[in-house]
Parts: structure tokens; sequence; C-alpha cells
């Protein structure tokens, strides 16, 4: 039928039509995704092919998502995966808020078979699919398939950020609200309260966002984010009880919704447990993880790499060894939880036992080292990142391209160079810091409904509201109003925030 539709609509417009009509799309879409950096033609190259790319291969009709290849390989079968949450949802969110909503909308069409995985799993609720197309679970390998069930806590992520965003309440009302609650019963009837811990809350037999990690109790990353799932869902029934009593009511029979459960599910957040090291001062990535044997990185020819080509997977289990960014991804995603200090801490700890032989996690290390001041790593970490298709970085782009890096090449720039955060109160921040690399940075976020525009040079960093009536910020802490016509400049300190420096106004 829609085959049909769009054979009409061409017939009806014509060539002409249908290319004015093209052309005006992209320009719209490149006016608010378009980043620019003056300095590095082939990373400026980099960034232009992965927005357009991104936006080439993103469902926008609520019943499809984003591939991990998106539309141009094979690789993965055309499944979807977390890094469609984590990775190409905050990209549209915060460029195409439409694409954004529809990408969610796709997890609420298929929360029944959810409901249906979390059965199959001997659990209440709902547990999205580790991989699918249709809603099913795909992954044929449930060490570090199924058993990574933080994707239900990923997709509350984008949820809460996609709505502070956009302020759009009405999708929260009417499908983030359900899937909210379906997924914190899952993670209520998952973990247990541990006598041996003081009566916190854990959570046993999972596996973290690092692959090289597998079936561990107490992931880091994953109760964090569990934590912050229940206290969202709590607070999303206090708003709907306060603000949308009658859809409050008629969710709350269809599911079954009762007061004693939400109350468990505050208590289950309040009480969850977060392994921690005392003499290292860091946050253990699960319970034993410190514990084992450091891998022999000097002793592993680069021919060795990826490590799972060729080494068993209880080989690697047994070692200190990651594929990809865990606990400092959640340094990332939570980082109003962490101190500098310990931010800095943690990734120096876990960094140099990262051997990124995942796409996603080159962006996601550069993002922290520019938060902690560490120019140098981010930077290399960003080039791998931004032309990893391009040059074939990983030697397997004949198998499709990496959209998830390709989006993290737009959040090593916005979030890590431009320093923007989204905090708990939904407000913008900017702490910007120009590689010294680069002349300047120019890029433009949405923000409920505003556009504001972000440019930093050496020098000083000047907010710019495009479209919009005013809208306050956050620079370095500094609240800014921002008003359309007024742009608003300040300086910025040549000190890294590792050395104690900070952005000046």
């Amino acid at each position: 039928m829609r085959s049909e539709e769009v054979l009409r609509l061409a017939e009806t417009r014509g060539f002409d039509g249908l290319a004015e009509e093209q052309r005006a799309y992209l320009d719209a879409f490149w006016s608010r995704a378009d980043v620019e950096i003056a300095g590095d033609p082939a990373l400026q190259q980099g960034l232009r092919f992965n927005a357009f790319g991104l936006l080439q291969s993103a469902g926008r009709d609520g019943w499809t998502s984003m591939a991990a290849k998106g539309l141009t390989g094979e690789g993965y079968e055309g499944h979807y995966f977390w890094d469609t949450e984590m990775y190409v949802l905050p990209f549209f969110t915060f460029t195409t808020p439409e694409i954004g909503r529809a990408l969610l909308e796709f997890r609420y069409r298929t929360l029944e078979q959810a409901r249906q995985r979390a059965k199959v799993m001997s659990q209440r609720g709902a547990l999205y699919p580790w991989r699918t197309i249709g809603g099913e679970e795909n992954s044929a390998y449930f060490p570090a398939g199924t058993a990574q069930a933080h994707i239900n806590a990923d997709i509350a992520y984008g949820i809460r950020q996609y709505v502070q965003a956009t302020g759009d309440e009405d999708f929260l009302v009417r499908q983030g609200a359900e899937i909210l609650f379906e997924t914190s019963r899952f993670w209520a009837d998952l973990g247990h309260y541990h006598p041996a811990r003081g009566g916190a809350f854990c959570i046993d037999g999972v596996t973290g966002p690092d692959e090289y990690t597998a079936l561990v109790n107490n992931n880091a990353y994953t109760n964090l984010m569990a934590r912050e799932h229940l206290r969202y869902a709590c607070a999303t029934a206090e708003l709907l009880r306060e603000r949308y009593p009658s859809e409050y009511a008629r969710l709350g029979r269809e599911i079954g919704l009762t007061e004693e459960e939400v109350r468990e599910w505050q208590r289950a957040a309040d009480k969850m447990y977060v392994p921690y090291d005392e003499e290292l001062g860091i946050t253990a990535q699960d319970d034993t993880f410190l514990s084992k044997q450091k891998w022999d990185f000097a002793g592993t020819p680069p021919e060795k790499y990826p490590l799972l080509l060729h080494y068993h997977p209880l080989v690697i289990y047994r070692h200190q060894v990651l594929k990809q960014a865990d606990l400092v991804l959640a340094l990332f995603l939570l980082g109003e939880q962490f101190s500098l200090e310990e931010k800095i801490r943690n990734y120096r700890y876990y960094e140099p036992l990262t051997t990124h032989d995942s796409s996603l996690s080159p962006c996601i290390h550069s993002i922290i080292a520019a938060e902690i001041g560490e120019l140098d790593a981010a930077y290399d970490y960003f080039g791998q990142t931004v032309r990893m298709d391009l040059d074939d970085v990983n030697g397997n782009a004949k198998d499709g391209l990496h959209t998830a890096a390709m989006a993290g090449s737009w959040m090593a720039v916005v979030h890590g160079f431009g320093g923007m955060r989204l905090d708990s109160s939904g407000r913008l921040e900017f702490r910007p810091v120009l590689p010294p690399q680069w002349e300047s940075c120019r890029f433009k976020v949405m923000h409920r409904g505003q556009l504001i525009e972000v440019f930093f040079d050496r020098e000083q960093v000047v907010y710019t509201l495009r479209e919009g009536e005013g809208l306050t910020i956050q620079h370095a802490g500094e609240p800014l109003a921002i008003r359309p016509g007024e742009p608003v400049r300040r300086a910025i300190s040549a000190n890294h925030p590792s050395s104690g420096g900070h952005l000046v106004s």
C-alpha cells in the first residue's frame, strides 16, 4: 500500500516537484544538524558523511528503527541494538526530534513482544531484546546477548533524555510511561535484597556493555542505569498522578499498576548496590572484575586483535580486559553522580584495559577524555570515530557502516569538545574546549522547540538563538539568558579541567 501511495505522489508532483521537496527537506536538516570545524577538512568531511548516513538510514514511521549497519550492508543481519537509544537517538533528539520520537515509538509498538520475552526468562514486566527487527529476541549467544539486560535501562534513559530535551510530555503520557513501568517491573523482579551486603538491592547474572566480561553479579553500569530507570519511573508515576490523573488511572487499570508497586521501585532504587574499591578509589566494574588477572597487552601482537576472533571467550572472560567502554560510559551518561576527581581516577584505571575492539568505544572515551582535560587522547579517539568508515579503520566496512560510531562522532564534538550536558532538571549546560588542531567549531542543538547555535574558538564562546523566543542555559555553571538577536559571549580559560582550570566569564 505504501509503495502505491509513493508512486501516485511521484506521478502527481513530477521529478521537479520531488527534487524541490528533497532540497527543502535537506536544507532544513543541515540548518540544524551540520557541525562546522575549521582546521581539519578530513574530519569535517567525516562529520558530514556520518550525519547524512544517519539521516538516510533512520526509521521515521514508528514501526522501524535503526539497524547497526543502517541500510549499507548485511552485517548483523539488519538487526536493531541498544546502539539506537544510546548513540543514534541523541543525534536526532537534539537535531531532528520528530525522528527521535519515531525511533522511541518503535519500542512502544514492540512492547508486547518485550513482555513475552520477560515471560520466557521467568521474569515479570518486559525485557527488550538485545537484537531484533520485529520485536522478538534474535540473539543467538546469550552470555553477550540476552544477558545484556541493561538495554531496558538504556531505553528508559533515551526516553528521559528525549522528553527533557523536547518537552514532549504527550509521548511520555501516551507511550513512554507504559514502557517505563513494565520495564521497571523487570528490574524489581530480577534483583534481590542481599543480607550479606546490608540488605542492598543486587542484580546478578548479567552482562554489561563490555562484552569481554560476561555473566557477572552487580555490573556497575547496569546497576547505576537501573537505579536511574527506577527513579525516573517513580517520578513519571508522580507526574501522571498529579497532572494527568485520568491517563494514570487508565494505565493503572490496563497493566494492573499499584501504588505499592511504585513504592517498591523507589525502595529498590534507594538501596541499589554499586560495587566500589576503597583502596583504588574507583567504582568496580562488577563484583569480581578487579580480582582477575590483567590481560597481557605487551605480549599480545597487533594481529591478535580483535581478541574475540583469536581467543576463546572463556580465556577473555577470566581477565581484566575490556572490549569497550563500560564504567566509562556511565561516567558520561550519569556524570552528575561522579566528581571530577572520580572521573579522572576511573578513566585512568579502565582506559589502559580497553581494546576498543568495538566501534562503539572510542567516541565515549573521547568525551570523557575531553571532560577531564586530556585533549590529546580526546582528539585521537575522535579521529578513530569520525572516519571509521571512510578510512575503514576496523577493516570491516565491507559488511556495512557503523551507525553508532557515526552518531558517536557527533556526540564527541557536541558532548566532548562542546561540553554539552542536559542536567537533571532538563537544562542545557556547555563547557567548550577547543582542540589545539582546530581554529574554531560551530554546532547547533534543538531544545524544547528552540535552536541554539554554539560557536567557540581559542578565546571565546558565542551563544546565539537561531529559532525561538528565549531560554536560559548554563555556561560552566553560570546561568545565561539567551534572547533572539542578542549573541552572548564568554571567554574560555586556557586551563584544562584536569588541572583545576575552568571556563571563565
